[in-house]
């Protein structure tokens, strides 16, 4: 989701860097503190981890088997038709895909490796590149001077306003819905994440990673084309891996783009406050949390990364104080979230391009 052409550069003033509220950041805080070491003993269950998968996988399989056969027997509106649900299954599995990263989807870490990578052929997504700018990500959320590697790209006011206008202009094209989501996501998975950019070309693991999965997408989609031709493959993986796309975009904007989010300079960040305050709770239909493997709870897996999704529900009614630690965002507020683009670090918050250009007048 991020763009090196877009990354910010550091405003290293530090003006209003305190918090705003102190006595709500220090309890944030002595709550994550307190609560982190006990979501531990949330560990994997290898049992239950087999069962959830093969609960995924099968009918996923099935779905794909379906829609490929009719596709090549030229029933195109059925393989469209079942492209939606098995979108969501394929988001479900990159899910898993996620969990593998983190090493909570299985206690042994091969188990993790050998089935993040099988499932990275099914989601395009190197497993390998991807867990490595993931911690990163984990590791540096909500801090505003490690901004840029396996997050949405944010400027702060300032740097906007400093910013040349070509540079200001793709910054509000990227930011808009349609072009980060409708056209930037699906761009990302399936064009994207075949090329090692960034600093993904100058990181040897990364790049094996990245040539590693081509090869595999070679062999996976090559047998297949073989046997029943290109059309009916296109027909049956394309719009279903759009969709999904669309679906994970979305929800990893929503994360952590929102109404009260928190950032913080590296020398006032800490990092049990902003797992809570810089993450979201998403609150979901419970048909809608099973699809999205509970990832809703998304201030919880960044308290502690290595539970794993199926047992992320049972933190929360374990700790009902949970519920009300993180800004919690329904599925009609999310559509909220897509006007703010910009970081005030004046008024400490997230704000629109509209609201900065009021500030703009108001200022002159």
């Amino acid at each position: 989701m991020s763009s090196n052409a877009l990354k910010p550069h550091n405003d290293q003033s530090g003006a209003n860097s305190r918090p705003a509220d102190p006595s709500a950041a220090d309890d944030t805080r002595a709550l994550a503190l307190r609560l982190a070491p006990l979501l531990k003993a949330y560990g994997a269950d290898t049992k239950r981890s087999v069962l959830q998968l093969t609960l995924t996988l099968v009918p996923f399989f099935a779905l794909l088997v379906i829609m490929a056969v009719a596709a090549a027997q030229h029933i195109y509106w059925l393989s469209l038709l079942l492209a939606a649900p098995s979108a969501v299954l394929l988001v479900r599995l990159f899910i898993f895909q996620h969990d593998c990263g983190h090493g909570s989807y299985f206690t042994s870490r091969a188990a993790n490796d050998i089935l993040g990578r099988f499932i990275s052929v099914l989601t395009f997504t190197p497993y390998d590149q991807w867990k490595r700018s993931h911690a990163y990500h984990h590791a540096a959320s909500g801090d505003l001077d490690r901004r840029g590697q396996g997050d949405v790209v944010i400027m702060t006011t300032r740097e906007y306003r400093a910013a040349p206008r070509l540079r200001r202009l793709g910054y509000r094209l990227y930011r808009n819905p349609i072009i980060m989501i409708a056209l930037g996501a699906p761009v990302n998975f399936l064009l994207l994440q075949r090329l090692p950019l960034g600093r993904s070309f100058r990181d040897g693991p990364s790049v094996r990673s990245i040539m590693g999965l081509n090869l595999a997408l070679l062999i996976a989609f090559g047998a297949p084309i073989a046997m029943i031709g290109v059309w009916p493959v296109l027909v049956a993986y394309l719009p279903m891996i759009i969709i999904a796309a669309w679906i994970g975009g979305w929800l990893f904007y929503i994360q952590h783009q929102f109404e009260g989010t928190y950032w913080e300079r590296s020398s006032n960040w800490n990092f049990h406050q902003a797992a809570i305050a810089s993450s979201s709770y998403f609150v979901l239909p419970p048909l809608l949390q099973w699809f999205t493997g509970n990832i809703g709870l998304h201030h919880i897996h960044h308290l502690c990364s290595k539970i794993p999704n199926y047992r992320l529900q049972a933190c929360l009614d374990a700790f009902p104080e949970l519920r009300n630690a993180a800004r919690r965002i329904t599925l009609r507020g999310s559509l909220n979230c897509w006007r703010l683009a910009l970081w005030d670090e004046d008024r400490r918050r997230l704000i629109s391009f509209r609201e900065y250009g009021r500030q703009k007048l108001e200022l002159h």
